[in-house]
């Protein structure tokens, strides 16, 4: 199983971090082991001393494919959920600074929080799905679907190009604007619409 993490794709978030727009989806890599699921605590790393939330809508791959065209993308997925893409935002930083790779800062242990799905045929509008980061019961992250600048088939298509999607795969589409720190004690919870799909202790 891959987490594959769209990376830049909305532009208040690229404004707020500074970064450039990308012509095409960029993309990144988590190892399973960064998986985080059934709510439990995430406890916080002793090698960062600046974790940030980033919460986004994550698509679970129903089917093997291979150079997928878009028109045929929403085949692929059944399944939306909600997750939260853990950055050492510290880590990150300074292999930005000396030029040199940044896995580390995104694909440490229990860096993806995964909450629950949901079957896509509810959703009336792919394309119009709100979803939101509440922490200690304050909104924080809000973001919509609407504001991607790559779709979810579009998404698709672009990683198929460069890698076969498996059954089980988990793409997380990217977050919205409002990126910040979580500190011990936080109590994180991911919304779509005003559905509580996911909650995680910081310890």
């Amino acid at each position: 199983m891959k987490l594959i993490c769209i990376g830049r794709n909305y532009l208040a978030h690229i404004r707020e971090l500074n970064s450039p727009t990308p012509d095409s989806p960029v993309f990144f890599l988590k190892p399973d082991t960064a998986l985080l699921i059934r709510n439990r605590p995430f406890y916080y790393p002793s090698f960062s001393t600046n974790i940030h939330y980033e919460i986004e809508l994550v698509l679970k791959i129903c089917k093997t494919g291979k150079n997928i065209q878009e028109k045929f993308a929403g085949s692929y997925y059944n399944e939306i959920g909600i997750g939260l893409d853990l950055t050492a935002r510290d880590m990150q930083d300074q292999a930005k600074q000396k030029g040199l790779p940044w896995a580390l800062s995104k694909g440490f242990d229990q860096s993806a929080p995964l909450g629950a799905f949901l079957p896509k045929t509810i959703f009336q509008d792919e394309n119009n799905i709100a979803f939101h980061l509440d922490i200690n019961g304050n909104t924080v992250q809000k973001g919509n679907s609407g504001n991607m600048i790559h779709s979810f088939h579009n998404i698709i298509y672009h990683i198929s190009r460069f890698m076969t999607l498996r059954t089980g795969d988990l793409i997380f589409t990217g977050t919205p604007e409002g990126v910040g720190p979580i500190n011990p004690g936080d109590k994180m919870e991911g919304y779509i619409g005003d559905q509580k799909l996911l909650h995680c202790l910081v310890r």
